[in-house]
């Protein structure tokens, strides 16, 4: 653990700014698409920019997201070990749902989840991929998938004895399902929309 608080601040704020990076919203005012805020629900993550009719740059977008989370992990890894990774991987998940340049009005997570658990417990991230695809199939909901995938994680890793992960996923799933809000409400009340054309999991 680092026991300079000015390097763990610097460490979450890489991590922060890293995942701050809109790529939604970036990708598809390159491809000269209308605004993404402005499209379906207004999120700026890969389910979104699928509803604009571009598959390509919502894939991009899902890679890219995941990517950032993975990226900010391991550049802290490899200079501050574990705990520096946890916190790069908080500050990219934050960064994420709360990016500074769109007034912290971010992405739902889950692509920037799958991207921070590549990075610092690959074990996770694959519990996380089996739940998934393992839920969608089964029910169909994106939604609902992301949310089982996000809460097996941590009780996984905690059972791999990989505690700090844990909990630093446990704390993750909190936030994902917070963003999750308005998908739980729908489900319960069985409106939420299945998986289709133009489904993919929401980042």
């Amino acid at each position: 653990m680092f026991p300079d608080l000015t390097t763990n601040l610097a460490t979450l704020a890489f991590g922060y700014l890293l995942g701050s990076i809109p790529f939604g919203l970036v990708l598809t005012k390159l491809a000269g698409t209308q605004d993404l805020r402005s499209v379906g629900s207004g999120n700026i993550g890969a389910t979104n920019v699928l509803r604009t009719g571009r598959k390509g740059l919502a894939a991009a977008t899902l890679v890219l997201d995941a990517f950032k989370g993975t990226l900010a992990v391991l550049v802290a890894l490899s200079y501050g070990g574990e705990y520096a990774g946890v916190l790069a991987g908080l500050g990219a998940f934050l960064g994420h749902l709360f990016p500074v340049w769109l007034k912290f009005n971010g992405g739902k997570g889950v692509a920037t989840y799958l991207g921070v658990a590549l990075g610092l417990a690959w074990p996770g991230a694959l519990v996380f991929a089996l739940v998934w695809l393992g839920t969608a199939a089964i029910t169909r909901y994106s939604s609902g998938a992301a949310l089982a995938a996000s809460a097996a994680t941590p009780i996984a890793l905690w059972l791999m004895g990989r505690s700090q992960p844990a909990e630093l996923f446990a704390a993750l799933a909190v936030m994902l399902w917070f963003r999750h809000k308005v998908n739980i409400e729908r489900l319960m009340a069985g409106t939420e929309s299945k998986i289709g054309r133009k489904e993919t999991p929401e980042a």
